[in-house]
């Protein structure tokens, strides 16, 4: 996979987030089908952290197998460590802090507006380190599990557009298409940029750093995601929207295997 093809993979992770943005200007979208959609993103990323902490812990295996042990082994789990702990804790962070401005809002202090900025700002953030997965995997070899990243972090993506928007609920009046792709582009564009990022520099050291990052991000929306679908008492639904997504994350591999990547 050249560097053109990687990039624009990037661009595809990265974009699907303004399918979900349109929800801004929707009254009152139907709340089955959110639910759905949201249990089915929990499967394909439940199947992907699977894949991602796999693929990470990969190079650390290969060190305990060959018995090389000393300073490689212990730098790589180190690595392994923070790198999952910081990709997860520094989101929850973020939303802590964003929790603040919220109930600060409810005293005039941030608009639905701005609200809705610091939350693409945040998921940008984590997607950063999603497109370093993508351009690392890619720079590897490893073009099964790129396949796979840009397809899960494509589908999550897509329903991470519902979280920015959710601020605007509130608002009389519906924000403008200019406005919404602006929010798009500020949280789906450093998935972009990190693929560039991820190919430029690829070193097994890079690789789990890179990779755990995106496993502790990726635990995160799971998090919210299962927070958010808890919150409609319909257990029977998440069930099916869970599996779907999960089967389906283990179907796209077996195609990608299968077309030999």
């Amino acid at each position: 996979m050249n560097f053109g093809t990687t990039l624009a993979l990037g661009a595809v992770a990265g974009g699907t987030i303004v399918l979900g943005l349109p929800i801004g200007r929707l009254k009152a979208p139907a709340e089955a089908a959110r639910v759905v959609l949201c249990a089915a993103a929990v499967g394909v990323l439940l199947f992907l952290v699977w894949d991602v902490l796999s693929a990470a812990w990969a190079p650390i295996e290969a060190e305990l197998t060959n018995g090389a042990g000393g300073g490689a082994l212990a730098g790589l789990s180190v690595l392994f460590v923070l790198g999952i702990s910081t990709g997860l804790l520094s989101v929850v962070a973020y939303e802590r802090f964003l929790s603040r401005r919220r109930a600060a809002a409810g005293a005039g202090v941030t608009s639905s507006r701005s609200l809705a900025t610091l939350v693409a700002v945040g998921i940008g953030v984590h997607n950063l380190a999603e497109g370093l997965a993508i351009g690392q995997s890619a720079a590897s070899g490893a073009l099964g599990l790129a396949a796979v990243l840009v397809i899960g972090f494509a589908l999550h993506n897509a329903t991470e557009g519902f979280g920015i928007v959710a601020p605007l609920a509130a608002d009389a009046q519906r924000p403008s298409w200019g406005f919404l792709l602006l929010l798009g582009a500020i949280a789906g564009t450093p998935t972009f940029i990190g693929t560039a990022i991820g190919w430029a520099y690829a070193t097994p050291v890079l690789s789990v750093l890179f990779l755990s990052l995106a496993a502790g991000s990726i635990l995160y929306v799971i998090i919210q995601l299962l927070g958010i679908v808890a919150r409609a008492h319909r257990s029977d639904l998440v069930a099916y929207g869970v599996l779907a997504g999960l089967f389906a994350g283990f179907a796209t591999d077996a195609i990608v295997t299968l077309g030999g990547a």
